[in-house]
């Protein structure tokens, strides 16, 4: 296509931004207008320091022989036995449960349960082994008290006016109140028989007070849920463990490469030409190395893409080091996620654009559409069917409508207009020069032996990444499907970054086993090969599923594999770019500095 077609396509996609822009300044003034007045009316209202004593809340009568009381109350039972939890916020923290665990040590967790089961041969589950009246056998007990306990800062004596929360805590009590209308919150455990066979009447109640704590500062005011995290200790020497495992394994990966690689170079620069062809080894294929790969179209897209991933994840990380995405910011992570990852689409135009006009690729048109929709556009069908299952089910944490169209405005409006400008760029500027003629005629590959075949090379090449971020994978699911908290950062950006050193040595490694054995198809083999590791990550969500998990319901398996298909194509496209752009720049420099005749 012409310069000029290109310039016109340019501005009117620069005309596009800006209309998308206003656009969306519209739509999120009028979500976060709704959305802010919707959430504000739901939950009932604190006075401060106005202590509140054995409030009724309400009460639920379940009747015998009403099959929709049976299906409310069956429903219950199945949440205690499988000890689902309730998860409150105030002035934007947790409320916790604290209770003493082994060693007199406190912990503190984010939620409680709803509550809990001694089982027909008397075993008391999960909650119900902090008191010993809960003794019943085949019979529930529902914790329908909460006495909240409210900590401030009084800033009178600091200078300033006003409090400010520093700490929120509950505890969960099971109490059966003769009277409904005139609760003491007083009595023997409120009793959910394991058989449904009497009426059945629960008053839900709970109190509040308010207590001042100048020592607890605000900026110190997660400190308590934080430091009763449990394995912390575990974490800190495992991750200790990997980082010197994984270190010493790329100082002698490196080691070996420099010193093989400064033999081999002398070797082939001493030589006379005849000599020359007689050898073999990674030399001998220079005129193929460069061979445009087959299907070059989806490589740049996935390349494309993955630079796109690579760039909002490390400066994701980076600001989270900083502290500018703590817990204490609730969805301060994804947002920043996905405002990097809409923004950044002229990275991913630009990488594949250029790399697809290296590979001699004509269907720009094509190659601009599929970076910006196929890869986005399985994750959002993905993520929109998901929706759509939790819509089904009823569950609160569905995402509303107004707010899938916003992202598709975000997609459509923004991310897809700048990656056509980042392809404009990039087709504007010469194909990437290679250090060597391509032959015209391939060269036939010799017989590779079992090590230096495709799949043997790719599935080896994806175990040391997983070695080393396999420790903070346990943490990070546990985060996402049991409920606690992911705030070491520090130690994750540390892990991130070596994985992208431990992804680039053991690709270029297997890539010069391979050139060595003469085998040039090297494109797709170092995409695959760093990308592999997604696969060790999708066996890993596999064992964590089974082993760790009490998911039931063909609802929830299917969310909980649907989400983690999302994560393992995004892990996909990161490391195997890794790989590729590592495997790139060492064939270009090894390449570059032989003398080839």
């Amino acid at each position: 296509e012409s310069v000029g077609e290109l310039q016109q396509w340019g501005e009117n996609v620069a005309k596009i931004i800006l209309t998308a822009i206003l656009l969306l300044g519209a739509i999120f003034a009028h979500m976060y207008g709704t959305c802010c007045f919707s959430l504000f009316s739901i939950f009932p209202q604190f006075s401060f320091k106005k202590d509140v004593k054995c409030q009724e809340l309400c009460t639920k009568v379940y009747t015998k022989g009403k099959s929709e009381d049976k299906n409310v109350l069956d429903f219950l039972k199945r949440g205690m036995q499988l000890n689902y939890q309730h998860h409150w916020i105030v002035d934007n923290m947790p409320v916790t449960w604290c209770y003493d665990v082994e060693d007199s040590q406190k912990y503190c967790n984010p939620g409680f349960p709803i509550g809990c089961l001694v089982t027909t041969d008397g075993r008391a589950k999960d909650a119900c082994v902090i008191n010993s009246e809960f003794n019943k056998k085949n019979t529930f007990y529902i914790f329908n008290h909460v006495a909240i306990k409210i900590t401030y800062h009084n800033g009178e004596g600091e200078g300033w006016r006003g409090a400010r929360l520093v700490a929120a805590t509950l505890e969960p009590k099971s109490i059966k109140n003769a009277d409904a209308e005139k609760p003491t919150c007083e009595g023997l455990p409120m009793e959910v028989p394991g058989e449904f066979d009497s009426d059945l009447k629960i008053t839900y109640t709970y109190s509040v007070t308010f207590e001042e704590n100048n020592d607890i500062k605000w900026a110190s005011r997660w400190d308590y849920i934080l430091v009763s995290m449990p394995h912390t200790n575990i974490q800190w020497f495992s991750i200790m463990n990997s980082l010197v495992i994984v270190l010493f394994l790329s100082g002698m990966v490196a080691m070996i490469m420099l010193r093989t690689l400064h033999k081999d170079i002398a070797r082939y620069n001493q030589v006379d030409q005849e000599d020359a062809q007689e050898e073999s080894g990674w030399k001998q294929v220079h005129g193929d190395v460069f061979r445009p790969p087959r299907k070059g179209m989806l490589l740049s897209v996935f390349l494309g893409q993955g630079t796109q991933i690579f760039i909002m994840t490390f400066i994701t990380l980076f600001l989270a080091c900083l502290g500018f995405l703590s817990p204490a910011n609730r969805g301060a992570l994804m947002t920043c996620s996905v405002v990097l990852w809409v923004l950044l689409g002229t990275p991913a135009g630009y990488v594949s654009s250029r790399l697809y006009k290296t590979f001699g690729g004509e269907k720009w048109k094509t190659n601009v559409l599929l970076t910006a929709l196929l890869c986005p556009g399985i994750v959002f069908a993905d993520f929109f069917l998901m929706n759509l299952i939790l819509w089904v089910e009823g569950s609160s944490a569905a995402i509303p409508f107004g707010t899938l169209v916003a992202i598709l405005a975000l997609w459509f409006g923004i991310s897809v207009p700048l990656t056509f400008v980042g392809a404009y760029f990039g087709f504007k500027k010469p194909a990437i020069e290679q250090p060597v003629r391509t032959n015209q005629i391939p060269r036939q590959i010799p017989e590779q032996s079992f090590f230096t075949k495709p799949v043997p090379g790719i599935v080896m090449g994806g175990i040391l990444p997983f070695g080393c971020i396999f420790i903070q994978l346990f943490f990070i699911l546990n985060s996402i499907w049991s409920h606690q908290m992911y705030y070491m950062f520090g130690f994750l950006f540390l892990v991130f970054i070596i994985l992208l050193i431990t992804c680039s040595e053991a690709t270029i490694l297997l890539c010069y086993f391979h050139l060595c054995a003469e085998d040039y198809h090297w494109w797709w083999r170092s995409f695959l090969t760093s990308g592999f590791t997604a696969v060790y990550l999708f066996v890993y969500a596999v064992h964590y599923f089974f082993s760790k998990l009490q998911i039931v319901g063909a609802a929830s398996t299917i969310l909980y594999f649907g989400y983690t298909s999302i994560m393992v194509l995004i892990f996909f496209l990161f490391t195997g770019t890794i790989g590729f752009f590592a495997c790139f720049w060492f064939v270009n420099k090894i390449y570059s500095v032989v003398k080839v005749d």
